[in-house]
């Protein structure tokens, strides 16, 4: 597989980015991984970065993007964070990532089972992680179909507050950065969540959340 130029990270429409990320998890699922030469990429890199794709994701072990949609180095912009939640920081990562750096498409990749989905369900409180959940804390208040067991224990309740989490996300990175909007707008960029099954290792893509053009 061939290292990212910034000639063939041009060529890239958002749209051929998601189907590069959905071919690569894919593979991953059937165990038929693209055989790459990490230490060649690593020097054919060593002088710039042309990544298709920024991946904002959860810190779980289980779910490295890197991995889970078969990709090498210089290939995604990896962003991870407990319960793939949405910051200052985190937001202007992604503005880099695309403005400048020149990515294709954003992914808000939550996954089942997740830890920080749970701590927010049972409405944790532990030091700095406190205000973390915090940040989880609209989605299960939002959550409204589940009226019995609102909590850790109910793995649906859990599932769909996920869900949530992750649309939420998509919306409020439009809400909160003109430039990412822009970029959307003149057909730059997409955006779209999903979900990473942990068991199974499939990727899910929430096609209702796929924002091309401002059309959603």
């Amino acid at each position: 597989m061939k290292t990212l130029t910034k000639e063939m990270q041009a060529a890239i429409t958002p749209a051929m980015a998601l189907d590069i990320l959905k071919a690569g998890n894919k593979r991953f699922v059937n165990n038929l991984k693209v055989n790459r030469n990490l230490l060649q990429q690593a020097n054919e890199t060593s002088d710039g970065q042309h990544p298709f794709a920024i991946i904002l994701s959860c810190i779980d072990s289980r779910t490295s993007v890197e991995l889970i949609f078969d990709q090498g180095l210089g290939d995604v912009f990896s962003v991870r964070i407990a319960g793939n939640i949405l910051n200052e920081d985190i937001l202007g990562s992604m503005e880099f990532g695309c403005k400048v750096a020149g990515a294709k498409i954003i992914v808000v990749l939550g996954h089942t089972k997740c830890g920080a989905i749970k701590g927010a369900c049972d409405h944790i409180e532990m030091g700095n992680l406190t205000a973390l959940l915090s940040k989880i804390q609209p989605a299960v208040y939002d959550e409204k179909t589940v009226t019995e067991n609102r909590n850790s224990d109910n793995g649906e309740f859990v599932e769909k507050v996920a869900a949530i989490n992750v649309k939420r996300t998509v919306h409020a990175i439009i809400e909160r950065s003109p430039i990412l909007k822009e970029m959307i707008g003149t057909g730059e960029i997409e955006i779209i969540g999903g979900n990473h099954d942990i068991t199974t290792g499939e990727v899910s893509f929430y096609e209702d959340t796929l924002i091309i053009n401002n059309s959603k």
